[in-house]
């Protein structure tokens, strides 16, 4: 089973390696910080793309891991029996939403709200640093974020509150016994005992994040530039891929799609790995706790 994943991962390398090959040669390291994305001009840097998918990612994770937390733990604390699963139940089927579904909501619902609402209030907090600056369109690089934020959080949710519940009774019950709240329990107790399974809820959430497309590419604004504020038009390496594609027909603009492509190959691995090892050092720091 393994093998036979690492099979088909190597295969994707080989495959968008051999059709990226010729945007490789051509514009070497140089396209990894281009900041013009021109078909009409053959010039092609995925600058924009790579920032893009970055900022929309990292907005998503601000907002979906702290609300994702607190829904587990509410979840756990405050509700139970069928109460409980009626409400686990419906954050569960968020998440078998279409993509172009939660697209289409965004610009008919958040949009408006976004523009008249959450961007002015955003601008008056992060105004003076610069990053909430420009015009209040409602679609754009923050809109994105927040969308993606939405498709995560069931993800976010169910594996963060299945592995609090994994937690011993045990040790629960020992801090009971010793005077704590339940809340105390889970939050003093619980949590730091389920730290390398959050991470992993974590990981997955933003796997989600880094693949969206649809959903994306029809609230961000399709702009190939370098946003430079939360409220900017942009572009991710997913929905670039999606809007241009089928119409790529000169060959460095394939070649170029085929080295955004298989960039996000490498970005997810690398995430994907990064987390393996917080996790692998998370576990390895609470065994030499328990050792002690």
């Amino acid at each position: 089973m393994v093998a036979g994943f690492a099979g088909l991962a190597g295969s994707l390398v080989v495959v968008f390696a051999y059709r990226a090959h010729s945007a490789i040669t051509h514009f070497g390291p140089g396209f990894l910080i281009g900041r013009v994305w021109s078909p009409a001009t053959g010039m092609f840097g995925a600058l924009p793309f790579i920032v893009g998918t970055l900022e929309t990612t990292l907005i998503a994770m601000v907002v979906a891991v702290p609300v994702g937390l607190g829904c587990a733990l509410f979840l756990i604390c405050f509700v139970s029996g069928r109460l409980r699963t009626f409400i686990s139940s419906a954050i569960e089927l968020l998440a078998g939403i279409p993509s172009v579904v939660y697209g289409l909501w965004a610009l008919q619902v958040a949009a408006p709200w976004v523009r008249t609402v959450i961007e002015p209030a955003v601008h008056a907090v992060l105004g003076p640093f610069g990053i909430a600056n420009g015009p209040e369109l409602g679609v754009g690089l923050l809109l994105a974020g927040l969308v993606l934020s939405v498709m995560v959080l069931p993800t976010m949710v169910s594996v963060t509150r299945d592995v609090i519940a994994a937690v011993p009774d045990s040790q629960i019950e020992s801090a009971l016994a010793l005077g704590a709240s339940r809340w105390q329990a889970i939050t003093r107790v619980a949590l730091p005992a389920a730290r390398a399974g959050v991470l992993g809820a974590t990981t997955l959430a933003m796997g989600r994040a880094l693949g969206e497309t649809i959903a994306v590419a029809m609230v961000i604004g399709d702009t190939p530039r370098v946003p430079h504020s939360l409220f900017a038009p942009a572009d991710t390496m997913t929905s670039v891929l999606a809007n241009e594609f089928t119409e790529a027909t000169e060959r460095f603009h394939s070649a170029a799609l085929f080295e955004i492509a298989l960039l996000l190959l490498g970005v997810s691995v690398f995430v994907n790995l990064i987390a393996r090892l917080l996790a692998r050092s998370i576990r390895r720091r609470n065994v030499w706790t328990d050792l002690a």
